[in-house]
């Protein structure tokens, strides 16, 4: 009976750990996704608008493509912990 209750506990544990490590991880992914937002230019001028940056680069439409893929990294990881933890506070 006690080997039950020690291994529900242990089971118990994980999963919490492993939801909070869930929650920061969604948490630190939302805030890098509103700054990487917030970055992108609607007009197209990009990182090259902020303090006339765009020597830094090797092109514009370099950075905002880099940009692109970054912030569609983050956006991934940003679903999927949603739907990660989604689904393990449901308890499913």
């Amino acid at each position: 009976m006690k080997n039950l209750c020690y291994y529900s506990a242990i089971e118990i544990w994980r999963k919490t750990l492993l939801t909070t490590i869930l929650q920061y991880i969604q948490i630190l992914s939302g805030l890098l996704l509103i700054l990487l937002v917030l970055i992108h230019s609607p007009k197209g001028d990009g990182i090259g608008a902020i303090g006339s940056a765009s020597h830094l680069f090797s092109s514009q439409k370099g950075a905002e493509a880099g940009l692109n893929k970054i912030t569609t990294g983050v956006v991934v990881v940003f679903m999927l912990t949603s739907l990660i933890l989604g689904l393990f506070l449901t308890g499913r």
